[in-house]
């Protein structure tokens, strides 16, 4: 028998009331405000009206998804529930008697603590308690790491409960979290090279390790969007995901940005448009905006941008959704094509360069020796062309090279930890050379050098923003 799939209509925007010209006015604005994006897709009354790719990136990328990760094991959770097998109200210690130090002298913060509670980021913890100690059991640090507050009262947002509630959902399954969620809700057709990353100990990244296709995200926000009823199958209880995306707990006391101040659901945030949010760091966005029956999905890379995420909400609120008719708008053919040309185009900006240097050919293929101590780099050279250069470096005895553009993108795969890349060079106003590279792989971020060149020295600047990797390119280092 035939399993019926979901797949997604494509339609010109103004068939659903949107003009063409407000989707190019609000890519443009990213642009001016120099986002990172990599993709853009925007679906409204079922009609998928624009998918966009930032080159490199391709629809067929896979993506870290960073905290959207939790919403997907809210969902999980839902799923058992709806099973029968667990119940929002269950104390968590019940499932990880293993996990506790001493079964007969829990703290009573500990004991009390619910599944629920977890969910709505009520939890007893005031920050990630596994991160005090990466090489330790995760889940067990959950229960070991002394609680700060009593659980049901204040929203503090804690990855190790989400992290928790996925090894819960893995022990009642016997199976990893999102080949669960596949199985149960094949219907979607999540796409089947998505994975979720693992702790150390094997338990998958129920908080912040989903690595998926953009796409899988809109399938993802059209299940929510219609309350588990998909293709007349109804996959999970209405019920659950009302309660889910519903304001239910207080966040604008830790909020830093607007987008994060409106409440919180069961591992869903409210959104400054009476709608809901799937958020991820870095601009891995689900926003689903019911007064307007939109659904906007972003990934993106805004880690090392101040305020970064609010612009892709602004961009979407300001210069789209005050030109949305209620009715479709008349075919407009030349704004048409210009956003035709524009999903061509798409593509990451590579850094502005001024005039070269008139010691290019001084330093262009000089190796310079580190004289800093201890940071485990010998030496660095920069070989550079008219459109392009190499930064080689030798770190621990192993000779790697970063290949960049000059005025445009260049992609290889990242010296010693073997992610996909892209990067640009550019020539700085006070003569430095600046060398970014962008992270796009199972991790996302950036990696930069900053080299000044001075007499028979060369001092180098390197800054990673990124969660958990490149510890190395961090630092000054001096070399001749």
């Amino acid at each position: 028998m035939h399993t019926p799939m979901l797949t997604f209509k494509k339609t010109a925007p103004e068939e659903t009331g949107i003009p063409s010209k407000r989707i190019i006015r609000m890519i443009d604005r990213l642009q001016r405000r120099q986002i990172p994006m990599h993709s853009l897709l925007l679906m409204r009354h079922d009609k998928l009206v624009f998918e966009g790719y930032y080159a490199p990136c391709t629809a067929h990328s896979l993506h870290r998804m960073f905290s959207i990760s939790k919403s997907f094991t809210s969902i999980a959770v839902g799923l058992l529930v709806d099973e029968g097998k667990l119940s929002l109200n269950d104390p968590i210690i019940q499932y990880f008697p293993e996990k506790l130090p001493d079964p007969q002298n829990v703290h009573p913060w500990i004991a009390r603590m619910t599944v629920r509670d977890m969910l709505m980021m009520r939890s007893c913890h005031a920050s990630t308690t596994y991160k005090l100690d990466l090489e330790s059991d995760w889940v067990a640090s959950f229960f070991t790491t002394p609680p700060t507050h009593a659980p049901g009262t204040l929203f503090h947002y804690d990855t190790s409960a989400a992290h928790t509630l996925c090894a819960l959902v893995e022990k009642l399954t016997g199976s990893n979290m999102l080949d669960y969620m596949k199985e149960k809700l094949h219907i979607l057709g999540f796409s089947a090279e998505s994975y979720m990353l693992k702790d150390p100990f094997g338990v998958s990244m129920g908080g912040s390790g989903l690595v998926a296709l953009p796409s899988d995200l809109m399938r993802f926000g059209y299940f929510i969007a219609h309350r588990g009823l998909v293709l007349g199958e109804q996959l999970l209880s209405p019920s659950y995901i009302d309660l889910a995306v519903s304001p239910l707990t207080a966040t604008c006391v830790t909020a830093p940005l607007p987008s994060e101040a409106q409440g919180y659901g069961l591992q869903f945030w409210r959104n400054e448009q009476n709608g809901f949010t799937c958020y991820g760091m870095g601009g891995q966005l689900i926003i689903f905006l019911p007064d307007h029956d939109l659904i906007c999905v972003t990934t993106a890379d805004t880690q090392s941008i101040q305020g970064g995420n609010q612009q892709i909400y602004d961009a979407l609120y300001e210069e789209l959704l005050p030109y949305i008719q209620r009715d479709s708008l008349p075919d407009d053919q030349e704004a048409g094509q210009i956003l035709h040309d524009t999903i061509a185009s798409l593509a990451l900006t590579p850094l502005a360069s001024t005039a070269m240097p008139e010691t290019l050919s001084v330093i262009s293929g000089r190796t310079f020796q580190v004289q800093t101590e201890g940071s485990g780099f010998e030496d660095f050279s920069v070989r550079l062309g008219a459109d392009d250069g190499t930064l080689s470096f030798t770190y621990r005895h192993k000779a790697y090279d970063v290949s960049f553009g000059i005025g445009r993108m260049q992609t290889g795969v990242f010296p010693i930890y073997n992610l996909r890349y892209a990067a640009s060079g550019a020539w700085l106003f006070d003569g430095t050379l600046l060398v970014k590279a962008h992270i796009i792989d199972a991790y996302v971020g950036c990696v930069q050098f900053q080299l000044s060149f001075h007499g028979d020295g060369l001092t180098l600047l390197m800054a990673k923003k990124e969660e958990s990797l490149f510890q190395e390119f961090q630092g000054h280092l001096y070399c001749r």
